[in-house]
């Protein structure tokens, strides 16, 4: 039977798992890209922050296309130097960039362009603006790889709010960051 100051001491030494999630549109980048919306004939563009406060409503037709790659990006220093220290201090483990675009491989470039090393960072392309989707990304991290450390920075109010919700359930240590511009 394992004493209760074994159990103390053993956790005391291990190190925690961190997961660093990040994501990209209006968090890292700023791009050209837009979201095209049509009902009932009448069509018009979002920027990925309109949409992200954008309510849906019934009818509507979205077009992601230009999400299929990064049109003239323009690097937010901020929150990009944020990434490029936690790369550097942890080599990448751990370290995920959570997209709601279908592509992945554009983002992966872009990134490499910039200088961050992406030899260990992972590009999840969710293809859904659904917030829910992103929290149970991460809570399946969570539940599945044993991450107890969680940092997530997103543009979108509605995937802090959800993931947050999410997160105060867990016994997992966490900050969430709203960016914004």
């Amino acid at each position: 039977m394992i004493k209760l100051k074994d159990m103390i001491a053993r956790s005391l030494f291990t190190e925690s798992k961190k997961l660093r999630v990040f994501d990209f549109d209006d968090t890292l980048v700023k791009t050209t890209s837009f979201i095209y919306i049509t009902n009932n004939g009448k069509k018009r563009k979002l920027t990925p922050g309109q949409y992200a406060v954008y309510n849906e409503k019934p009818g509507d037709e979205f077009d992601f296309s230009d999400f299929n790659k990064v049109q003239d990006p323009n690097e937010i220093k901020k929150i990009t130097s944020v990434l490029r220290r936690i790369v550097q201090s942890s080599g990448g483990d751990g370290v995920h960039i959570l997209t709601a675009r279908s592509a992945y491989k554009p983002i992966r470039q872009y990134l490499k362009d910039i200088g961050i090393n992406m030899s260990k960072i992972y590009v999840t392309a969710l293809a859904s603006n659904n917030p829910k989707d992103k929290a149970d990304w991460i809570e399946d991290k969570i539940d599945n790889e044993g991450y107890d450390d969680v940092y997530f920075a997103d543009d979108s109010p509605k995937n802090v709010d959800v993931t947050k919700k999410m997160l105060r359930r867990k016994n997992v240590k966490f900050r969430v960051q709203l960016i914004k511009h």
